[in-house]
């Protein structure tokens, strides 16, 4: 996360840069396009878009209040090619791109049946080409569509090998108001599923339109290349503008030479063209009603869809489901990682069951072929069971990445970044935080550690993490018996530590904090990790009590909340950003109600009035997520909490909102559920640079608000499906030997897993304090458990699931609108009575032999969704706000039944 020293705004002086340049021939004039559902315009000189409207609400996607600042050569814009050919396989590849020097085309003045405007490009391809390229612009049902026709001309074959349409919207927040940006901002999201591959459009608000662009005939989409550009007048490829990017149809000459060191993800193509032969692409423009109803877009453009229950992430224990709607029926299933069963036809398609086979781990591509032949990629992410990934995870940090040792900087003990490149602990950075245990970037290994001791305690595991936060994080994060917690542990000033400095690293830059700088306690987000590394403990404290730890689990509560208030209360007096949501916050009403349980009325009062004033604050702005940065999408989750939990009007519907512009969900792991994020790279990965992320800590953190709104609301699938994408997100950046890495990189020349563990833990954190077992039913995919194993037949008066999460704690049956959670131990069998009404769980004391035994468990009961009906647990007592379950024979029966 960026701190507020580099909180950079581009303006003024990089306005300059544009001034006077027309290249894009604005001057010239526009040419208005129309249909059922969109206005827009193209420049007639350059015949790119210039806007484009819904009809229905008049919604731009497109940046044209500021298109006489992107004019200039090389900035790209939706009606732009790119493309790389060769005359024969031992040559090499010639590159051309429409936008790098523009020059006016040349109308075409006889137009087929539906084509608005066309163009010969051949002025602005530069030097003469054994081709012709005409690009047209035509109407598509109710909708739009761009369409270039390349033409071989000459007397010998060309091979196209790559082709890329840029897309090129609304997404610059430069120089914007936050009001601004979300009234005039939009996302694009990839589906790169080849014939059935799109891509969602979606305003920053989350409400109104959404617009997608889907295959216009054999459209394939292979890749999805980011475009690189000058900074322009607006700092492109920088916090305030992600920067564009472009549909490859082809990408063969791309594979071989910049992306020749990865695994692209699907196989690489080219296109020959005979002489005189004529080849199509293009991408059709769709209005989908709303966000929510994007799919419907895909459907009625005739894009096959898929459709993957839960989601792309899992488990080698779960079974998924994959729904396949589309007008021709499917000639094969090509997955090799998967047992396949179906198809059972239902009214949301043709369904599948995909388990995976025993020898499966990591990306999975499943290829459907089409009866008409067109073909479609399903992206999977295959993990360990949950449980194994856990205890890899929690043995990696405890011992590869435990630091025990002199160290000047007092960080010893302590789970600490590391590097799994070199496969060493991170010891220094000169972005100090990353090796100073604080900042995202320097807690992601012993965050990740606490909440793994909170689902899935090891004894050994817990003995050292207590000895973590008795040894380093009070007397180090925390010193000299103060609650404020230090920027970073580790600085650099040389002369004042008997240290060794790496002189390969950059000593000079802004991140080289000193002991001063470094010592600083005033930033709000460090706070919220000590209280998870607290919280976590007093939990195990206090529900597995044979685990002696250094201090009872009174203390560990205590310093929970008096960390808590000292950096939030009394409006955040002692801290900055406080007034803001800070990321992973949803641990602190973890702690509220562990507050309440335990009848500490003093604590939960105070806590409770400081919480107040915040969320207060927040129902007064118009756009209520602020942070260090820009433009965030961390705020949303600490917002949404406190504002949902104190019944304010309007905040928490804005907030759910605003995530559903920047969350997707498509038939791939990687975006599917993705928050977006694409800045954290600089600081707290290896590879630093501005690149869209996937899975970073934002998928796990904003999947918690989706969730609690979906339970109230259990009719939205569309929130299930988005924030349970989210919240299996972080089992992805888990390896084999356990090793958890910050994010995913999305550029198509690396396609891996950043080597530092940087800032994962809150993404982790936001797993653990979400991942439950769904239950539905009548839904049109049938009976659907989310999160287990659905072991009943679609129909059935019981409905049994095996949960084959990661927490096993959590289970909610939306016909009833209740959540039941466990304290310790695991939900191992959920049964779900539709005709009396009652849920059944059948409980164990662990997931696994190697974990603590719980000897006892407290059920708690909630209606998130609005009914006035009460739950119990049959004949059992009550104990902290719930229902006691004994454990002393490592399971147990758990009736609840109607009050």
């Amino acid at each position: 996360m960026l701190l507020s020293t580099l909180r950079v705004f581009l303006a003024g002086s990089l306005a300059a840069f544009a001034a006077g340049q027309d290249n894009l021939g604005l001057s010239g004039g526009y040419t208005n396009l129309q249909s059922t559902d969109f206005k827009g315009t193209i420049v007639k000189s350059s015949g790119t878009l210039a806007s484009l409207n819904s009809s229905r609400t008049g919604f731009n996607f497109l940046p044209t209040d500021l298109i006489s600042q992107l004019a200039q050569n090389g900035a790209h814009h939706l009606g732009d090619v790119t493309f790389r050919y060769r005359t024969s396989s031992s040559a090499s590849w010639t590159s051309v791109d429409t936008a790098s020097s523009r020059k006016a085309v040349t109308q075409l003045t006889s137009l087929g049946a539906g084509v608005i405007a066309g163009a010969d490009l051949a002025p602005t391809l530069g030097t003469a080409r054994p081709f012709k390229v005409t690009r047209e612009w035509l109407t598509s049902g109710s909708g739009l569509a761009l369409r270039f026709n390349f033409t071989n001309t000459g007397t010998t074959s060309i091979e196209l090998g790559s082709l890329g349409l840029p897309v090129a919207i609304n997404n610059i927040f430069t120089n914007r108001l936050a009001t601004d940006t979300q009234a005039k901002c939009s996302f694009a999201d990839p589906y790169i599923g080849l014939d059935a591959g799109f891509i969602r459009v979606t305003p920053l608000s989350g409400t109104g339109n959404a617009l997608v662009l889907a295959p216009l005939g054999s459209s394939n989409f292979e890749a999805w290349r980011f475009l690189s550009e000058s900074s322009g007048a607006f700092g492109y490829q920088g916090q305030t503008y992600e920067g564009n990017y472009e549909w490859q149809v082809h990408s063969l000459a791309y594979a071989q030479n910049e992306w020749k060191s990865t695994t692209p993800w699907n196989s690489a193509t080219s296109k020959t063209l005979a002489a005189g032969e004529v080849y199509s692409v293009g991408v059709k423009f769709v209005l989908a009603d709303s966000i929510q109803t994007i799919e419907d877009a895909v459907v009625k453009s005739g894009t096959p869809l898929a459709v993957g229950l839960p989601g792309y992430v899992v488990p080698a224990d779960l079974t998924a489901r994959l729904y396949l709607n589309y007008s021709s029926a499917v000639k094969s299933i090509d997955a090799a990682d998967f047992t396949i069963t179906g198809p059972l036809n239902t009214s949301a398609g043709a369904q599948y069951s995909l388990t995976p086979k025993s020898s499966a781990w990591g990306r999975s591509r499943v290829t459907v072929t089409y009866a008409d032949e067109k073909k479609q990629t399903v992206h999977y992410h295959i993990t360990k069971t949950a449980a194994s990934t856990l205890a890899d995870m929690g043995n990696f940090f405890t011992t590869k990445a435990y630091f025990n040792k002199t160290d000047p900087f007092n960080r010893a003990p302590s789970i600490m970044t590391y590097d799994h490149e070199v496969g060493a602990i991170v010891e220094q950075d000169s972005r100090v935080w990353i090796a100073g245990i604080s900042d995202e970037g320097g807690t992601g290994a012993y965050v990740a550690t606490a909440m793994k001791e909170f689902i899935q305690p090891n004894a050994k595991e817990v003995s050292l993490f207590d000895d973590f936060i008795q040894d380093t994080v009070v007397g180090t994060l925390q010193q000299n018996a103060s609650l404020g917690v230090v920027a970073s542990a580790f600085y650099y000033q040389p002369g004042a530590v008997s240290y060794t400095y790496d002189s390969a690293l950059d000593w000079t830059t802004w991140t080289s904090w000193d002991k001063t700088r470094a010592y600083t306690t005033r930033r709000a987000y460090n706070y919220v990790h000590p209280v998870a590394a607290y919280w976590s403990m007093y939990r195990v404290a206090r529900n597995y009590p044979e685990q002696k730890l250094r201090q009872d689990w009174s203390w560990y509560l205590n310093r929970a909340y008096n960390t808590t208030q000292y950096c939030l209360s009394n409006q955040s007096a002692n801290c900055d950003y406080g007034l803001v949501g800070l990321m992973g916050e949803w641990v602190l009403g973890e702690l509220l109600e562990d507050l309440k349980r335990e009848g500490l009325t003093t604590q939960v009062t105070a806590l409770e009035t400081t919480m107040r004033y915040r969320a207060n604050l927040w129902e007064t702005e118009a756009v209520p997520f602020g942070s260090e940065m820009a433009w965030d999408s961390t705020g949303q989750e600490g917002v949404y909490y406190w504002t949902n939990y104190f019944k304010l009007a309007t905040t928490p519907t804005k907030a759910i909102n605003s995530i559903f512009g920047y969350m997707p969900t498509v038939a791939h792991w990687g975006w599917n559920g993705n928050a977006r994020r694409y800045w954290d790279f600089n600081y707290a990965a290896k590879i630093a640079q501005t690149e869209r992320q996937l899975h970073h800590y934002g998928s796990g953190l904003n999947s918690l608000p989706v969730l609690n709104y979906y339970e109230q609301h259990p009719a939205d699938l569309y929130a299930l499906r988005v924030g349970f994408g989210g919240n299996m997100a972080p089992l992805t950046n888990i390896h084999q030997d356990g090793f958890a890495s910050a994010a995913f990189h999305s550029f198509p020349e690396l396609l891996k897993w950043d080597p530092y563990s940087g800032d994962y833990g809150p993404g982790f954190l936001g797993l653990s304090l979400g991942q439950c077992v769904y239950v539905l039913t009548g839904t049109k995919y049938g009976d659907v458990a989310f999160g287990g194993n659905l072991l009943s037949t679609s129909g059935a008066s019981t409905i049994s699931v095996a949960p084959r999460d990661a927490v096993k704690r959590r289970v909610f049956v939306a016909d009833l609108g209740l959540k039941a959670e466990i304290s310790a131990g695991i939900i191992s069998k959920v049964d779900f009575d539709k005709t009396g009404s009652t849920v059944t769980l059948t409980l164990a004391s662990a997931a696994q032999t190697a974990d603590l035994q719980a000897k006892a468990a407290i059920v708690w009961l909630k209606k998130p969704a609005s009914s006035t009906v009460g739950y119990k647990v049959d004949g059992a007592s009550t104990a902290r706000g719930g229902w006691s379950v004994d454990l002393s024979s490592g399971k147990a029966t758990v009736k609840i039944v109607k009050v």
